[in-house]
């Protein structure tokens, strides 16, 4: 099933997700609307909260990325040719490497993208939907991904990485989106 696109301003969106226990939810079906959700908006990771479900889960597919991309774009991302997962209650245990900028955007936020600066390489502690735990250690574009991701689960969003006068630039654009004053082709449920 779809669900909406929680937007900009909703509070869900600034809250901490809490941890899932085992048997909490009927996580095959929810994680199947997540899939669902997330194809269906072009997106290529999605957030429980972003769908106003305040809970520590994720889904990430950066494979859609790099089948996008040519080889020679390719050989710029170590982590090619990408990964589709969910992530429950992850924990970022290290980020190294250089931050380096890419242009993101979310789909709580639509028609805005900007460049973040984000460390190259993350070591997740993370529970799969299987509820095995792992540690893992992601770069290039799926670790940006994991990352934006997982800052949902902490209540941050991407425009938080910004500097102060972009954010200032943006508040018209964000108003708009709060008061649902945008286009999108996506379902979408606003704070009005």
């Amino acid at each position: 099933m779809i669900l909406p696109i929680i937007a900009y301003g909703h509070p869900v969106l600034r809250e901490v997700a809490k941890p899932i226990e085992q048997g909490q939810l009927e996580l095959t079906t929810f994680i199947s609307s997540m899939w669902e959700t997330m194809y269906a908006s072009s997106g290529v990771g999605l957030a429980a909260p972003q769908v106003n479900h305040s809970i520590r889960l994720f889904t990430v597919d950066t494979l859609q990325l790099f089948n996008s991309m040519n080889e020679i774009e390719h050989a710029n991302y170590p982590d090619a040719p990408g990964i589709k997962a969910v992530f429950i209650n992850a924990t970022i245990l290290d980020q190294s490497g250089e931050p380096w900028g890419y242009s993101e955007g979310c789909l709580s936020i639509p028609k805005i993208h900007e460049e973040v600066f984000r460390p190259a390489t993350i070591r997740l502690r993370y529970t799969t939907e299987q509820w095995e735990v792992k540690e893992e250690v992601f770069s290039g574009l799926t670790a940006r991904v994991i990352q934006h991701e997982y800052d949902h689960l902490e209540g941050r969003l991407f425009i938080d990485h910004l500097a102060p006068l972009k954010r200032k630039l943006l508040k018209g654009k964000l108003t708009d989106i709060t008061k649902g004053k945008v286009a999108v082709d996506y379902k979408m449920k606003f704070s009005v």
